[in-house]
């Protein structure tokens, strides 16, 4: 089984992201039950604006990211909180996943179908539930099935203050959180492996 993790930090590598950095646990207890894992900073790529799996222009590189995310059955998006909001780049990956509702599989099924997929957060602010469900709404719109209990965040709202990477209150909440997250996604994967949903009635 494979997982995709796509940090939507504002951050260029190598710079330290906080939102990576929980991201990881989840990664972690993933790797624990055998999954293979890519993680993928979204910021780093030319990822043009558009809503089409196809390229943009010369050089984009949202059709490598398009077969990524075909070619994985857990799919984790992880987005920093700004001004109470999902970042700007996980606008932009969203709206070029838009693609994939017109997208079926052979069988007929939209390509998301028997897929699951979980959210990461982190903030110096409040807002962490409003993102949550601003990508997981999006997510399931695409097809994407959202376990219970499929993410996990770390904010010390309400209003501004440090970083995940530079406070230890609250990490071993948001820990067990990811871990759980983890655990549900990968037993939902399962499931669907096990009896996936068949195409939708005409």
């Amino acid at each position: 089984m494979k997982a995709l993790v796509i940090n939507c930090t504002l951050k260029k590598s190598p710079e330290p992201s906080n939102t990576q950095a929980l991201a990881r646990v989840v990664v972690e207890q993933l790797e624990k039950d055998g999954v293979a894992v890519e993680v993928v900073r979204a910021v780093d790529l030319d990822i043009a604006p558009g809503v089409v799996s196809e390229p943009v222009h010369e050089g984009d590189d949202w059709p490598d990211m398009h077969r990524k995310l075909l070619g994985c059955e857990i799919l984790v998006v992880a987005s920093p909180t700004w001004l109470g909001r999902p970042s700007s780049v996980t606008q932009r990956v969203l709206e070029r996943m838009d693609a994939l509702m017109s997208e079926a599989d052979d069988e007929g099924r939209p390509v998301a179908y028997n897929r699951v997929a979980g959210v990461v957060v982190t903030g110096n602010e409040d807002g962490a539930h409003h993102v949550i469900s601003e990508i997981s709404g999006a997510l399931t719109d695409l097809g994407y099935t959202v376990p219970g209990q499929a993410w996990t965040y770390w904010h010390l709202g309400p209003g501004p203050g440090p970083d995940y990477l530079d406070d230890e209150r609250g990490r071993e909440w948001s820990h067990r959180t990811g871990r759980a997250m983890a655990a549900n996604l990968y037993g939902v994967a399962r499931a669907l492996q096990a009896r996936p949903v068949g195409a939708p009635s005409s």
